[in-house]
């Protein structure tokens, strides 16, 4: 820094912002031309704050700018039919670059503002020789990812799935490194989130990096959302080892699992109880994606007994209590937000 000019021989704290937080300068000792500083610094909650703080996602202005992000009558039908729809694009490459510069310091342990996180995984793999990055609040600490919940590409496609407004729940960063990247077990979402009530969540999963079959992209079993309620098992462990769990005609379904590859900005959204994994990545190129999983406005906390969340750093509502305030915001409200052509977008309530 540059040599401060004798005012700093007053008392009292000097304040610097920085790009994730503030540092607050204290003069502990002057004795001229001598002088000690103090600087303390500490990261800023994004999640307090519910407006854009970048201009990575324009805000559409009218219906016709709101028009292009719409989903067809077609894809809709297909995720009520079979659980899911995917190759959506949602993010252009400078937003890209923008998420992959921001994960690529967040996947260091101690980065500023890593006290937020809902949850830390460094690898989640229970393999010792993969590694499975998992983290859960990245909204809360990097401004792209903050802002990319009001995404209006993604907030069209939410609002059209779920067929109402909608609200945070939370969001996920995965990324499986090149030659090592650990699976991600066959589960259902809502097993991990029957501590809110009722089922009316939704996943969308967004692709940072190319996902294929050599990278480690997802698989889905199509129509298995109306398989019902499964117990939840450890995401980084056994990738097969929901089959112990399933009926002969589920094992039926389950052999007909179909990789879902995306592009790089390209999404797929699912149902909370399509079955879904991901196998390792031996490849040469990595696998990243962020997530962003939302429930309709309207649903509760189921917060007791068995039914809690994977740790203790989740903004806890009571028991009956409406899921909402600072850490699960309104992200569409369909009248504010599309204003007149919240009338002419088909949901899937309408298919």
């Amino acid at each position: 820094m540059s040599a401060p000019q004798r005012t700093l021989k007053i008392q009292g704290a000097l304040r610097h912002t920085f790009e994730y937080g503030m540092a607050f300068i204290d003069l502990v000792h002057y004795d001229a031309p001598y002088f000690l500083l103090r600087i303390t610094m500490t990261a800023t909650d994004l999640g307090l704050t519910h407006e854009l703080l970048t201009d990575l996602f324009p805000q559409p202005q009218s219906p016709d700018e709101w028009e292009q992000y719409l989903l067809s009558d077609e894809q809709l039908r297909q995720y009520k039919e079979k659980g899911y729809v995917h190759g959506v694009r949602l993010l252009n490459d400078r937003q890209v670059d923008a998420l992959r510069t921001q994960l690529s310091e967040m996947v260091q342990p101690e980065h500023e503002g890593h006290q937020f996180f809902y949850e830390y995984h460094s690898n989640e793999s229970s393999n010792e020789n993969s590694t499975l990055f998992h983290a859960l609040g990245a909204w809360r600490v990097r401004p792209a990812y903050h802002d990319i919940l009001w995404n209006p590409a993604f907030q069209m496609a939410a609002y059209q799935l779920i067929g109402a407004g909608c609200r945070l729940f939370h969001d996920q960063l995965f990324s499986k490194p090149a030659q090592h990247g650990g699976v991600i077990a066959w589960h259902q979402d809502y097993s991990y989130w029957t501590w809110t009530t009722p089922m009316s969540h939704l996943t969308c999963w967004m692709a940072l990096d190319d996902a294929d079959t050599e990278n480690g992209c997802m698989y889905y079993i199509p129509g298995s959302h109306k398989w019902g309620l499964l117990d939840k098992i450890d995401l980084g462990g056994d990738m097969e080892g929901i089959r112990k769990l399933l009926t002969p005609e589920q094992i039926e379904d389950f052999d007909k699992k179909i990789p879902i590859e995306v592009k790089k900005g390209s999404a797929s959204f699912h149902h909370p109880l399509l079955m879904h994994g991901s196998y390792e990545n031996r490849s040469n190129r990595s696998r990243r994606a962020t997530l962003i999983n939302v429930f309709a406005e309207g649903v509760i906390s189921n917060q007791e007994g068995d039914t809690q969340p994977g740790s203790d750093n989740y903004p806890q509502i009571p028991p009956g209590e409406k899921m909402q305030g600072d850490y699960y915001p309104l992200l569409v409200n369909p009248e504010k937000n599309f204003g007149s052509f919240v009338e002419s977008i088909h949901t899937l309530n309408d298919v």
